[in-house]
């Protein structure tokens, strides 16, 4: 019995393009659009630069870990806050890998 074709493969034959270009096409539309002019990021936004999710970000928040500011009734994230809290896990990362050795 011939296997079933795939959804992915049903469109890109239809759209008469290989699969690869198909999947390689959306994951380029989906991946995280990185605009260095945006000095403030919506909680998504931040999600997306360190690849975590929007739960885990709001964690971040609430812990204080990653610093937000609201403006009238949104919650932004200083794009710089998210360098600072990933330079400050770099940091304690090695000193702990330091510490094993």
């Amino acid at each position: 019995m011939p296997a079933t074709p795939t959804p992915i493969a049903l469109l890109a034959d239809a759209l008469g393009v290989s699969q690869q270009d198909l999947l390689r096409l959306l994951h380029a539309s989906t991946s995280t659009a990185y605009d260095p002019t945006l000095v403030a990021l919506t909680v998504e936004e931040a999600a997306r630069r360190p690849s975590v999710g929007r739960t885990t970000m709001y964690a971040l928040l609430a812990s204080g870990e990653i610093p937000s500011v609201t403006v009238g009734r949104l919650r932004r994230i200083p794009a710089e806050a998210l360098n600072d809290y990933v330079a400050a896990r770099t940091r304690l990362t090695r000193s702990t890998v330091a510490l094993a050795a």
